[in-house]
């Protein structure tokens, strides 16, 4: 979900901003200097505790074009929506209801939260984060995250129009 399906990037940069009194940006962690990348990192270990908090995960805004395109998904796929949310323990519940808030025709029945997803047997699985990737015995699909730019392991989507040209074209 996060990263793929919601803009959690954005959001917890907008938070670091708040606690650091600084002004980064989504497009600075893409396309910045290392040095600011790191610098941004540091605050981001330093001060990340409102990861852990209530309401964080609830009002995340939806990446483009998410709501269209796992919808039309759902025509042609069975979908599940996989979190390794467990990490969150108030995750679980806020990651729910803004599933149902934003995705209500995906049932709970296809929402799988757990603590890695090695587990998961699927055709695609699409994931901003290698370590979900490496273990996964179908397609896996590399979705641009500011934290995995340097990755070129696996077969990369950046937005969720090139998801729906690769898997309904």
């Amino acid at each position: 979900m996060d990263d793929v399906l919601a803009k959690t990037t954005h959001v917890i940069i907008d938070r670091i901003n708040q606690i650091v009194n600084t002004d980064y940006t989504y497009e600075d962690l893409l396309y910045g200097s290392t040095e600011l990348k790191q610098e941004f990192y540091a605050h981001y270990l330093a001060h990340n505790s409102f990861l852990w908090e209530p309401g964080f995960f609830e009002h995340i805004p939806v990446n483009e074009h998410a709501v269209d395109v796992v919808r039309k998904l759902t025509e042609r796929y069975e979908v599940f929506i996989v979190s390794a949310a467990t990490e969150f323990p108030n995750s679980l519940k806020e990651k729910l209801t803004w599933m149902e808030m934003h995705f209500p025709f995906i049932t709970w029945r296809h929402i799988v939260f757990c603590g890695h997803k090695h587990m998961i047997q699927a055709d695609y699985l699409i994931d901003d984060h290698e370590k979900n990737l490496h273990t996964f015995t179908g397609t896996p699909l590399l979705f641009t995250a500011p934290h995995n730019l340097h990755i070129n392991d696996f077969k990369r989507v950046n937005n969720w129009k090139e998801v729906e040209k690769l898997l309904l074209d």
